[in-house]
Parts: C-alpha cells; sequence; structure tokens
C-alpha cells in the first residue's frame, strides 16, 4: 500500500544537508557540523555481597558527570572578511574577555523551516585551522573552528 504525503513527511528521515547554522542569532554558513553529542562520563562502584550471596564484588555502574561537547564547524572561505568574524571571536579569548554565544544548528525540511534545533550552550572557541594549501591541489580552502560548550539541549519545532 502507497504511503500518503502526510505519512511519508511524518516517518521518513530528513536530509542532513538541509541545515543552517546561528551564532548569536547570526547566520553563518557552515559546510560541515560534527560533535553535536550529548555524553556522561561514568562512574564504577564495587561492593562485597552482604550474606554469603555471589562470590566476588557486586558491581554497580552509575552516570557521573556530563562531559562538556566539543563542536567541530566548518566553513568555505571566501572574500571579503570571511574569516574576520571567527577570528575577532577566537582572539577575544587572549585578553581574557571569553564571549560566550549560543549556536543553534537546525535541521530544516524541504520548505526550509527548523523541524529539530541543537542549540549549543555558552559555546567559546578553542581552535581556529587555516585552510591547508597545497599547490597541486584544485580543493576549496576550508576553515575549521572548534568550539567548547557547557551543554547541548535539542528543541523540537
Amino acid at each position: 500500500m502507497a504511503l500518503s504525503k502526510s505519512e511519508i513527511k511524518t516517518a521518513y528521515p530528513l536530509p542532513s544537508y538541509n541545515y543552517r547554522v546561528e551564532i548569536a542569532g547570526a547566520a553563518v554558513g557552515f559546510s560541515e557540523v560534527t560533535g553535536l553529542s550529548i555524553k556522561r562520563e561514568t562512574s564504577t562502584y564495587k561492593e562485597s555481597p552482604v550474606g554469603g550471596g555471589a562470590p566476588g564484588p557486586l558491581v554497580m555502574r552509575m552516570p557521573a558527570q556530563v562531559t562538556n561537547p566539543t563542536i567541530t564547524l566548518k566553513k568555505g572561505v571566501v572574500r571579503k572578511s570571511s574569516v574576520a568574524a571567527l577570528y575577532e571571536w577566537i582572539n577575544s579569548t587572549q585578553i581574557n574577555q571569553i564571549d560566550k554565544k549560543d549556536v543553534y544548528v537546525r535541521l530544516c525540511d524541504e520548505k526550509g523551516e527548523a523541524v529539530i534545533s541543537w542549540k549549543v550552550v555558552n559555546a567559546f572557541p578553542t581552535k581556529l585551522d587555516a585552510p591547508s594549501f597545497t599547490a597541486n591541489s584544485n580543493d576549496a580552502a576550508i576553515e575549521t573552528m572548534e568550539l567548547m560548550a557547557d551543554s547541548i539541549l535539542i528543541e523540537e519545532a
């Protein structure tokens, strides 16, 4: 039996290429975003069995602290101050004035409307890589920025 258009819209996964990135409310065109993961460290507890139960210690694993996410953003270098905004942001950390910003990565539908958003809370840059330069290549010049954040929240539209 064929699915209706509305059933297809709700049952099929969205393509990963239709997204947008916003840093402090301003849209920035990145070609790749990685590291949107929520992870917890674990703690292992061992205790002796009580009353002659099973031999050996009882091992329990429990969730512990949240691991701070590291987000990697990649974008092509274009003319007219392409690098300036990212450079100014990471350069501000040299004078001990860290400007933490919220970053949104929004996965969009075919109309360009956000369906799911990942909010990277209190992000700040830790690394900015210039493109690799190779004389015998015709690849695009891609710069890479790494961000450290407090947490990631997932919001549905």
